[in-house]
């Protein structure tokens, strides 16, 4: 599979399905010159994010990048509420943030104070879906200071078109965009409906309660995007990994209901 590729088809499907609802929400926004910058940076960070994410999944298997770059998120966006929106975080949910860190640590394997297991690469895959969840943090957040001037629907169709373009360079120099519509394009319809689909649900939610609250629930599906790489697409360390699965979800849990 051609990751770069894939994704593009899917941002594409996702552009063509809401550009409709879109059009009709354009009258109910109420964007200025300091809303389009929040926008911009919005789409500057989505767009960053599903370059990291088409890396991080051809670095690593999808059970071992996948919940470390989600159970990033709700472990950096209640600090940075606690920090600089002055919210506030319970015992327990510092509890949570703690028990994520510890499924993150078990989940990457790292193992310090090794040089031979840092030349060998076997970082890369850990750091790059670190580095997707600290894209997702960041845009939670600004996508959460958007919504002020721009409904969900308007939002997600604006930075779905940021995702698209930041993928045409990568798509179109592969030379596969033939091959993977032939191979995977009914696969591609279905993801580019719910991936975005699954997002513009929580630009509604989000748009009505805290984000301190609402990010950390985002994630509880961690878990089965481990269980689904090892059952469907027969991945390593299966019992390992979805033990460190279900401590993120646990702390995910913990976090969101504090």
């Amino acid at each position: 599979m051609n990751k770069k590729v894939f994704l593009w088809y899917c941002q594409l499907v996702a552009v063509i399905a809401l550009l409709p609802w879109a059009i009709i929400e354009w009258d109910n926004a109420s964007i200025n010159a300091t809303g389009w910058w929040i926008i911009l940076a919005s789409t500057v960070l989505h767009g960053l994010y599903t370059l990291l994410l088409a890396a991080a999944y051809s670095a690593g298997d999808l059970s071992q990048v996948y919940p470390i770059m989600r159970g990033t998120s709700p472990l950096l966006v209640p600090l940075i509420g606690v920090t600089m929106l002055d919210e506030s975080l319970s015992i327990y949910g510092w509890l949570g943030v703690a028990t994520i860190v510890a499924g993150i640590l078990s989940l990457s394997d790292i193992k310090l104070l090794r040089r031979r297991e840092i030349a060998t690469g076997s970082w890369k895959a850990p750091l790059l879906a670190l580095a997707v969840g600290v894209c997702i943090a960041s845009y939670i957040v600004v996508d959460k200071m958007a919504l002020a001037y721009a409904p969900p629907v308007l939002l997600n169709e604006i930075t779905t078109i940021g995702n698209l373009i930041a993928l045409t360079w990568g798509a179109l120099a592969s030379g596969g965009m033939k091959q993977e519509l032939v191979k995977n394009g009914r696969t591609m319809l279905v993801s580019g409906i719910i991936a975005p689909g699954g997002y513009l649900l929580f630009l509604f939610a989000l748009s009505l309660g805290p984000v301190a609250q609402l990010a950390p629930m985002r994630e509880i599906g961690t878990v089965f995007g481990s269980v689904m790489g090892i059952m469907i697409l027969r991945e390593k360390q299966g019992a390992r990994r979805i033990a460190s699965s279900l401590l993120i979800t646990a702390g995910v849990i913990t976090l969101g209901f504090s």
